[in-house]
């Protein structure tokens, strides 16, 4: 997989395309995601480079309630190369 921003960006269309809200912060804190107020939102550590955010997404999305129909066409094979465990391959 190319750690690169344009796969950090499918994998946060993911998230949105199903109503998760990402936000980065900063603080000692080890990433995770969380639901405040009934509200889907995901927490990345802002200090993390591109690789660690796309490997804490990629360990996120499969324990995340994600809509697959609401998913692009794209996001949908993204999503379930992720699910299946095979190495995601961006182009």
């Amino acid at each position: 997989m190319k750690y690169t921003a344009t796969t950090l960006k499918k994998l946060e269309d993911i998230l949105g395309e199903s109503d998760f809200t990402l936000r980065y912060e900063r603080g000692t804190f080890q990433s995770g995601w969380c639901l405040l107020e009934a509200k889907k939102m995901v927490v990345l550590n802002r200090f993390l480079h591109t690789e660690g955010r796309i490997n804490t997404l990629i360990e996120l999305i499969p324990q995340l309630d994600i809509t697959f129909d609401k998913l692009t066409h794209e996001s949908q094979k993204l999503y379930e190369q992720i699910m299946s465990n095979t190495p995601v391959i961006t182009v």
